[in-house]
């Protein structure tokens, strides 16, 4: 049996986020959720009124013997804009900030790596924040999988995702599920 580790992320519209690492290698599952914030078991609505403090988040269980941490970073980092605060284009709010959870401090030193190789490889300094450790609330059922179902009907997930995945398959093509 693979093992499987977990690691928590946040890059904007969790929708967008989640699509893409449904597409890595080594990952086996994707959760949308909330995390970050003082409000427990917050909804949606709560969630996009800016008011909670939580990020619109995922939570990737992934098999370290396939992809690593830093990997897994590497490919958060590299498909959206960790240079946008708190908004990734027309999304803005804190909601929507770029972020990483980590689980304990290993995950935290991994995290510092990452938002420093991402630093010396680009022109620009990432906004991009640690937090936590913080409490995972999962979002609402109609949120998970969103991409594979409604998103594909959907104009702002037609307008957003794409160029996401794209931008996976262009810089991390090594990392892409077949």
């Amino acid at each position: 049996m693979a093992s499987s580790e977990q690691a928590i992320v946040a890059g904007g519209c969790f929708w967008c986020t989640e699509a893409v690492f449904r597409d890595v290698i080594g990952v086996n599952e994707v959760e949308s959720g909330y995390t970050g914030g003082t409000v427990p078991n917050p909804t949606y609505k709560q969630v996009c009124s800016g008011d909670t403090g939580h990020a619109e988040a995922i939570r990737v269980t992934y098999d370290p013997d396939v992809i690593t941490l830093p990997e897994i970073y590497d490919v958060f980092l590299g498909t959206h804009d960790p240079t946008q605060l708190n908004r990734q284009g027309n999304d803005v709010g804190t909601q929507y900030r770029s972020a990483i959870f980590p689980l304990d401090d290993a995950q935290r030193a991994e995290a510092e790596a990452a938002i420093a190789r991402w630093n010396a490889e680009h022109d620009g300094e990432a906004v991009t924040t640690i937090e936590g450790p913080s409490e995972w609330y999962p979002a609402e059922d109609y949120h998970q999988e969103y991409w594979e179902g409604e998103g594909q009907r959907n104009p702002y997930c037609l307008a957003t995702i794409p160029p996401k995945l794209m931008k996976l398959r262009k810089s991390f093509q090594d990392k892409v599920k077949a």
